[in-house]
């Protein structure tokens, strides 16, 4: 058996991997794919084969995948560009002959509004498509996503936002990449969708309450308006697509989109997620290059 984990330059590939070898399986039967060879020589000292990938170079890919008989396609970071790069994966996937693919996607991607979905649903339907047997990881917000929030509020006290009461369901990657291991080393998982998120579902003023106790200092959450959370972000130099992006993610927040509690992931794991305020701690221990 052979496993290609593709962005394992990334956080999650990276974790994946690692998950991957801590549920045992052989270093030898695992490929490190990404497209910085030298971060990925942590690997090739455990003995895990590596390979220089691009998504948008389909002859990396077809040499990447030789032999491979399931791929990990953890989603492009190039919002835009990732149907096409996606696309180019699992065509060379299907010419490699893999006979599986566990895809990281979205919360409910094929009936979401959710602003970053379009791209999976599209991902989605050409795994489909491509006749490959398939398990879909839809992975819901990352723990880690706020760690420069908690950040930034050690200086002003304060967190800003225009989510209102909105709830956020969500766990670290290394709950996320334990639930690929997961379905990669245990039976009955051909085929099936999981929605994956964290166990309880927080709302911005328990953030700040987390954030409180982490800083060891007062922290607030200031609820905005989405007009007044646009002009304050781009007056603080954000590009207006950039300002524009964050404001629409966080009327989605406000909508429910990504406080669902499933449960999937932590019973897929065997274990309860990680909770907000350790999943904060961890990451902001994190050194940076990591």
């Amino acid at each position: 058996m052979s496993i290609v984990v593709t962005g394992a330059t990334g956080h999650l590939g990276r974790l994946a991997v690692e998950s991957l070898i801590q549920r045992g399986v052989a270093p030898a039967d695992i490929v490190a794919a990404g497209r910085n060879v030298e971060r990925l020589q942590e690997f090739a000292g455990l003995g895990v084969n590596i390979a220089a990938i691009d998504y948008s170079d389909p002859a990396s890919l077809t040499a990447a995948f030789e032999g491979a008989d399931t791929l990990v396609l953890v989603s492009g970071s190039e919002v835009g560009k990732r149907v096409e790069q996606h696309a180019n994966a699992i065509n060379a996937a299907k010419a490699a002959g893999v006979s599986r693919i566990v895809y990281t996607s979205a919360p409910h991607a094929d009936t979401t509004s959710l602003i970053l979905a379009p791209e999976h649903k599209a991902t989605e339907e050409l795994i489909s498509a491509s006749g490959i047997p398939f398990t879909i990881l839809r992975n819901g917000w990352y723990t880690e996503n706020y760690a420069q929030t908690v950040e930034q509020a050690g200086q002003s006290g304060v967190i800003i936002a225009s989510v209102g009461q909105g709830r956020v369901a969500s766990a670290s990657r290394a709950d996320y990449a334990e639930a690929i291991a997961a379905v990669l080393t245990t039976p009955g998982h051909e085929n099936s969708v999981y929605e994956l998120s964290g166990d309880e579902a927080w709302t911005h003023d328990d953030l700040a309450a987390a954030a409180a106790r982490i800083l060891g200092r007062d922290v607030v959450y200031t609820p905005l308006s989405a007009d007044e959370h646009l002009a304050t972000l781009t007056a603080v130099g954000l590009p207006a697509e950039t300002a524009g992006f964050i404001v629409a993610l966080d009327a989605n927040i406000a909508d429910g989109l990504l406080g669902e509690t499933s449960g999937d992931l932590a019973r897929l794991i065997g274990h309860p997620t990680t909770p907000l305020e350790d999943g904060l701690r961890d990451a902001l221990a994190m050194p940076a290059s990591v």
